[in-house]
């Protein structure tokens, strides 16, 4: 049995903090996103996106093999270690002088992500009593919540200062964190025996979907049939295809292939990756339009941003409500075309001068209320008809296509905007980019309903206790 801490409300008050710090990273640094840029200068907006892209497709490869080893070992000496590296990994993004030297930190920051997180949820559920554990585990996502809601906002504020400080910012919530783990979180008796988890085939997963982001990013510039293009391309299908032989026989896969077979998770998680793309592409593309075309301050940015994320919360909740009665598979399409209805009334109405609440602030909030129904849910049954014992992995490899999806969803936006000069240019770009979300919105609807024809009806709706087992959707 797993050890219990003699403080569970400190020990939980330090595992959610430092998922806030982890999920605070994505809407900081996205606001932080042109100011980045500008100080860098002359750097190109496809380099720039690896700002984002190393950050999210490293830690979405590391996710499942690095919880692993800390199974193996220690939760709480992975936990621990994660800790310390991604708040390392925060001083030196901060410190850096150049956009390379900043990417490659960005990468330490993933790797302490991927680890610091599936142990945390690990550690919230050995921390606290068994009469407990399901409304620590959502506190424990909500943090997540929290942490999207406030982002916007707190990098709008930091960025007054500079950009550089939405990286120091996680460096007295880490330190912190270190001391409360040390103090308050219990070792947990917990070991897992067996194979050791396939490293290089994480390995091969970056190399695959990094190469496949940088001939999107790099497309406009390079060609589309150049032969640059086409080597990143066979670069791309050969990791990937290796990758998935490597699958098919280790032992300790990154996606095992006996969970594919569940033919709920697999759709799932392809509608989980559709889905991340377009809601990876709508944030940034926001951004980029009020900064860029409307002239909007970082702060300002953040605080228009931030209405969007206040609703997911409040939707997830009405989601767990409706799902007693409603399926699942119908909750995640009915939230995957209500973000779609939000993308449309953004780009039929923004114009040049800003105007936010007639031209943004609507579709923005429809948006977040269609996030709200989908996501959790989403993530929730993917693991629904799993076993007990593999809920855990399964819940890491639907995050891990979330990463995917959302650094697929950066890419496409920077191949489709391309170079626009002059505003015309730019709204006509926009607005590809946009209907391009919309598209893949319902999509992944449509992925969404295709899920009923192959799950019997008592099956579709995920419990309270399966829906709370993964929801680090906002993270």
């Amino acid at each position: 049995m797993p050890n219990r801490s003699e403080h569970p409300n400190l020990a939980l008050a330090v595992l959610c903090g430092a998922a806030f710090m982890a999920s605070l990273d994505l809407f900081i640094v996205n606001v932080a996103f042109d100011a980045i840029g500008k100080s860098f200068h002359g750097v190109a907006l496809a380099d720039l996106s690896w700002v984002l892209n190393a950050y999210a497709i490293v830690y979405a490869a590391l996710l499942v093999p690095l919880g692993r080893l800390a199974d193996r070992f220690s939760r709480r000496g992975g936990f621990i270690l994660g800790l310390t590296i991604f708040t390392l990994g925060s001083i030196a993004c901060a410190a850096s002088t150049g956009l390379w030297m900043l990417v490659a930190f960005r990468v330490v920051q993933a790797i302490g992500a991927a680890l610091l997180t599936p142990t945390s949820l690990g550690l919230v559920v050995a921390s606290v009593p068994d009469h407990r554990r399901v409304a620590a585990v959502r506190i424990w996502a909500a943090s997540g919540a929290l942490a999207a809601a406030a982002g916007p906002v707190a990098g709008g504020l930091l960025l007054t200062l500079s950009w550089r400080w939405v990286f120091l910012v996680n460096v007295p919530i880490g330190v912190l964190a270190l001391l409360g783990a040390l103090v308050f979180v219990p070792r947990s008796d917990h070991r897992e025996t067996g194979p050791w988890p396939d490293v290089p085939g994480a390995l091969l997963l970056v190399v695959g979907i990094g190469s496949l982001s940088l001939g999107m990013v790099k497309g406009p510039d390079w060609g589309w049939l150049a032969g640059r293009e086409l080597l990143v391309l066979a670069i791309t299908v050969a990791a990937v295809t290796t990758f998935v032989a490597r699958s098919l026989r280790h032992h300790s896969p990154v996606i095992d292939p006996a969970l594919l077979k569940v033919r709920s998770f697999t759709s799932a998680n392809i509608a989980a990756l559709a889905f991340s793309v377009a809601f990876a592409g709508v944030l940034l593309e926001i951004i980029l339009w009020m900064q860029n075309v409307w002239g909007y301050s970082a702060l300002r940015t953040g605080l228009a941003v931030s209405p969007g994320p206040l609703m997911v919360p409040i939707f997830a909740a009405v989601a767990q409500r409706l799902s007693k009665t409603i399926s699942a598979d119908k909750l995640i399409a009915a939230g995957c075309l209500v973000c779609a209805a939000g993308a449309l009334l953004v780009l039929t109405s923004v114009g040049p001068t800003p105007n936010y609440f007639v031209e943004i602030f609507p579709g923005w909030v429809v948006g977040g209320i269609g996030v709200g129904l989908a996501l959790p849910t989403l993530l929730s049954s993917a693991t629904l008809n799993l076993p007990a014992a593999r809920a855990a992995t399964g819940s890491a490899v639907i995050n891990m296509s979330r990463q995917v999806g959302s650094a697929l969803g950066v890419s496409i936006l920077i191949a489709v905007l391309g170079h626009p000069v002059g505003y015309l240019a730019a709204h006509t770009a926009f607005v590809h980019a946009w209907w391009t979300w919309v598209a893949i919105d319902i999509a992944a609807a449509a992925l969404a309903l295709a899920t009923s024809r192959r799950r019997p009806t008592a099956e579709r709706s995920p419990t309270p206790t399966q829906q709370t087992r993964v929801t680090t959707a906002i993270s």
